[in-house]
């Protein structure tokens, strides 16, 4: 192969970047059990702009993270990565299919995880590629297993939740403050982002304060509370807030959550693991369920 070359990535970069990554992740999909929901999301028009979307942000809050890799000229793999306090996020990595194994994921990786210096924590996810496992161990990096919660809540064991409302931007200190109750580090820029592609619901009570957003699936997409009480409150919401009738899906949960796997059991959700949380100089954050990519 001709040598590779890794360099900053550039706006014109994303979307050859998106359709890297569909593919990466519909490959490392073989490696999970199958899912009960619809694949056909994943390759809809609103997926690939909130990628997009969500890539030009980390790309202008953080272009030292963001790399692409070139084989004359083309590019073949990318990794976008993020700081936020005192940790380091990898968002999204991803290697041509059938370029896999050929020197060119190593030195991305190296890439990206230069932008970490200084970082005392590190968070990202990833498929169970066994192929991806070796690698990030050797970065250091331990790897907790995520459970899955899949299928058509039974609606009759739903409870009535209260003091939940609608979240608004006067909300993104007490979530900042959250977030790093949980994770050691605000979310800050990424809050807008978020609240501008999902429905945003908060509980701030002297009992308790959480935050979760939604996709229009009733899906959390990412979840914090100072308690599980109230953690349990919001999840709620969310089964509550999914189409009748309809499969749903609560993804990147791991063991130290186990109060989801509970309300999930108990909505006759059906459970399997998926992929991992990758962690470094942190344990698994609970209460709280991660974003797939801003974590």
């Amino acid at each position: 192969m001709t040598d590779v070359v890794i360099r900053p990535m550039r706006p014109e970069d994303v979307p050859v970047a998106e359709e890297l990554s569909l593919a990466a992740y519909t490959d490392a999909e073989r490696f999970e059990p199958p899912s009960l929901v619809p694949a056909s999301p994943r390759h809809s028009p609103t997926r690939a702009s909130r990628w997009i979307t969500r890539t030009n942000h980390l790309l202008d809050t953080d272009p030292g993270g963001c790399w692409v890799a070139e084989v004359d000229g083309q590019v073949v793999g990318f990794a976008v990565s993020f700081r936020r306090d005192l940790l380091w996020v990898l968002a999204s990595y991803a290697v041509r299919s059938g370029l896999q194994g050929q020197g060119i994921g190593r030195p991305l990786l190296e890439a990206a995880l230069s932008y970490s210096r200084g970082c005392l924590r590190g968070m990202f996810a990833s498929s169970s590629d066994p192929k991806a496992y070796r690698v990030y161990r050797r970065a250091g990096f331990s790897l907790h297993p995520e459970l899955h919660l899949a299928g058509v809540p039974d609606r009759s064991v739903i409870p009535v939740v209260e003091h939940v409302r609608e979240g608004t931007p006067a909300d993104f200190d007490l979530m900042d403050s959250l977030d790093r109750q949980r994770r050691d580090a605000a979310h800050g820029p990424d809050h807008p982002l978020l609240a501008s592609l999902h429905r945003l619901l908060v509980i701030d009570r002297p009992t308790g304060s959480g935050y979760v957003y939604l996709h229009e699936s009733g899906a959390p997409q990412l979840l914090a509370a100072s308690n599980r009480r109230t953690a349990a409150r919001l999840l709620w919401e969310a089964i509550a807030s999914a189409p009748a009738g309809e499969p749903l899906e609560i993804a990147h949960v791991t063991p130290a959550n186990e109060w989801a796997v509970d309300i999930g059991l108990e909505a006759r959700l059906s459970v399997s693991t998926r992929g991992y949380l990758a962690l470094r100089g942190m344990q698994p954050p609970t209460p709280y369920l991660p974003h797939s990519s801003l974590l």
